[in-house]
């Protein structure tokens, strides 16, 4: 028997004619099963197939309802910017340097925010941003100046990405930004809020708290928070009046339709109108609807 050439013997250890080494580096150590499988059934290879897949996940009862809704928030929000989200300039509450005390206070106490970009000037001088609670330590050390309660800006472009900014809000612990347009203007605000709020939903803290029908709250100088989404008979009850007869052509079941109605345009913050003796104050909105108002006698906002 003749033995077997030299060529024959090596070609057998060649990996190149189909035996290679199973400790390379690039070896594909998938099972036979799996590359079936995955030839069978490709993962996404875009957002859409990926959203899609989640959407299966959930009907076969593998994540619920809410993981899906989270998962997808976040898969969103690879792709938004913060231009996308922020507060337009024309609803942001800005408090002026210049303000007395009194001012302050009233603005702060009305408007209910934690955090208030301040101006010197003109509104796109922004000059630092003042903590609510910070005033109180004005009111224990008058002599204080309110420029040095203030804390430093920071500012970034409507196109930032929000999973950068969300990185550079958990990095250096700031809650809020200006978002400045392409001129170097401001054109609105963003907080850590609305960029969590693209994951996990409306994030409702203790000034948004609306029960089912609504509610409403008695405040400390004898008015009222009432929120948007109040039934108008628990109103009605409540005050003791009659905003909306039974039997009338306009028919609506919570008491900031009923306002936006008789306003003839989507309420803004601040506006004011009287209905049947009360007076209705926009406090804060969301999404084009009223949140909460603040409800009086109409004889005690004349006085105010």
């Amino acid at each position: 028997m003749s033995e077997p050439s030299s060529s024959s013997a090596h070609s057998s250890a060649n990996p190149s004619l189909g035996n290679p080494n199973p400790a390379a580096p690039n070896a594909d150590k998938r099972s036979l099963f799996q590359k079936i499988v995955e030839f069978i059934n490709p993962g996404p290879d875009s957002t859409d197939q990926l959203i899609e897949t989640l959407a299966e996940a959930e009907g076969n009862d593998v994540i619920d309802a809410q993981s899906r809704a989270m998962l997808e928030g976040v898969i969103r929000m690879a792709d938004m910017s913060a231009g996308d989200v922020m507060v337009p300039v024309t609803r942001i509450d800005l408090l002026d340097i210049d303000s007395t005390m009194d001012e302050l206070m009233h603005q702060v106490i009305d408007t209910a925010h934690s955090r208030f970009p301040v101006f010197e000037g003109e509104k796109d001088n922004i000059i630092g941003v003042l903590m609510a609670k910070d005033l109180l330590k004005l009111q224990r050390a008058p002599e204080l100046n309110i420029r040095a309660l203030l804390r430093p800006p920071v500012f970034v472009p409507e196109t930032k990405g929000l999973n950068d900014l969300l990185r550079e809000f958990r990095g250096n612990r700031n809650h809020l930004a200006i978002v400045i347009d392409e001129f170097g203007r401001m054109a609105g605000l963003l907080t850590i809020e609305d960029v969590l709020e693209e994951i996990v939903g409306e994030i409702e803290d203790e000034f948004d708290i609306v029960a089912d029908e609504g509610d409403i709250f008695g405040l400390a100088d004898k008015t009222y928070r009432v929120s948007g989404d109040t039934a108008i008979e628990r109103v009605n009850d409540a005050f003791k009046v009659t905003l909306l007869e039974s039997d009338s052509d306009n028919q609506f079941d919570t008491i900031g339709g009923l306002v936006a109605h008789e306003m003839g345009h989507v309420p803004k913050r601040g506006e004011s109108m009287v209905l049947n003796g009360l007076s209705f104050t926009v406090l804060h909105t969301k999404g084009g609807a009223v949140k909460w108002f603040k409800v009086m006698p109409a004889h005690m906002a004349d006085n105010k």
